[in-house]
């Protein structure tokens, strides 16, 4: 393989199963890597909703101060290298490539996904970066996730709602279980779920974790929106805290200076207000609602989910700050088929179904009735959406 795309379809094909949570065997690959394990602080962090945003908080806060740091996170939205940041840089298609090169060359006959490929890639180019502090998110559930094989400094968990049933469990209890895995002995946990499940707090009494909680959003200016970004603000603080002693005017600087794709980011184009956001489950669709709602005025709505959704609950949350809805196919085999996503709202007015992203762009940006356009419902309809703006 000589490019970054060659390597990456090479990765989709390699294993039998795009989703095969599990350790043993990023263990055995990690352990040939790095037998002495990471050589910087590494920040864990897990959550239904809110790891994006806790982590860009993080990140923000260090990028103010004289210490070197990297995130990994997933999925991307435009391009693969955004997985990989370091001190605010994109890692280059030739710097991942050569990651690649060493985990091939290292990993024998074990087979890997293509997350367990990304997760050892980040680790390998964080080290040769010679970073300080390494933020990673989990990408599904925790105990199992292959980010899980590396002993975190710092445990952080941000949220715990119902998603990814099939793999996780349907309840908050046993979601919560797996979120905890990243706990570890005699570390700090900092959880900022509001009503916590009793998993979490029994599984730090058993391994001996020492866990907090943060309760009390961050009362200064945010970089991002909505008030639900006030906790994961808090929550970043404290995170930071447990590591590092830091001016506290560093610390709101790097607050009010977080960005982040796709969470209620706000572009304007042809007198339109256009608002896009990766919500994709009904937690993540409420804090998107409660945030539109601050600015009550009309609204088309242009979405699309894939299909483990709980559909019909994140349509009843926000349907009520919604005046048309513009319905649209996705490019994955995950999504829901436009007759089902159709019957979903059989019970709505103004629903109307477009072949692609750029024909209900064009409808919304030329509708004369409403100024607001919020482009929501998966990773995969704002980077559709993304392309075209």
């Amino acid at each position: 393989m000589k490019t970054l795309d060659e390597w990456l379809d090479y990765q989709e094909n390699l294993h039998t199963k795009k989703i095969d949570l599990g350790l043993e065997r990023i263990q055995k690959v990690y352990q040939k890597l790095f037998p002495n394990g990471v050589n910087f602080k590494v920040i864990t962090v897990a959550g239904t909703n809110g790891k994006g945003s806790t982590i860009a908080f993080i990140d923000s806060i260090y990028q103010q101060v004289n210490i070197k740091v990297a995130s990994f996170t997933s999925p991307h939205i435009i391009q693969y290298n955004e997985r990989f940041i370091i001190n605010g840089v994109q890692a280059s298609d030739a710097q991942i490539c050569d990651a690649f090169a060493q985990i091939e060359q290292t990993r024998g006959m074990t087979s890997l996904t293509y997350f367990e490929f990304s997760t050892l890639a980040a680790l390998l180019i964080f080290t040769h970066q010679k970073v300080a502090v390494a933020i990673l998110e989990v990408g599904l559930g925790g105990r199992l996730d292959s980010v899980n094989v590396v002993d975190n400094d710092v445990a952080v968990i941000s949220s715990i709602d119902i998603d990814h049933a099939d793999y996780l469990g349907n309840t908050r209890e046993s979601i919560g279980l797996e979120k905890a895995g990243i706990m570890r002995p005699n570390m700090p946990c900092i959880c900022g779920d509001t009503n916590p499940p009793k998993t979490i707090v029994q599984y730090a009494q058993e391994i001996g974790a020492l866990l907090t909680f943060v309760n009390a959003p961050y009362l200064g200016n945010i970089g991002l929106q909505g008030e639900h970004q006030k906790r994961n603000a808090a929550l970043a603080i404290e995170a930071v805290n447990q590591l590092h002693t830091l001016p506290f005017n560093q610390v709101s600087a790097g607050i009010s200076n977080a960005k982040l794709v796709g969470r209620f980011q706000v572009k304007s184009k042809s007198d339109k207000t256009i608002v896009l956001d990766v919500a994709h489950n009904p937690a993540a669709v409420q804090a998107l609602t409660d945030t539109l709602q601050c600015n009550q005025q009309p609204t088309i709505a242009i979405f699309c989910v894939l299909e483990d959704k709980n559909i019909e609950e994140m349509i009843d949350i926000i349907s009520p700050s919604i005046d048309e809805w513009l319905l649209v196919p996705l490019n994955t085999g995950r999504a829901i088929s436009m007759q089902n996503l159709i019957q979903k709202f059989s019970l709505l007015n103004k629903v109307k179904v477009y072949k692609d992203m750029p024909s209900a762009l064009h409808q919304a940006l030329n509708a004369n009735r409403v100024k607001r356009i919020v482009i929501f419902g998966s990773f995969y309809v704002v980077t559709d959406a993304l392309k075209v703006l």
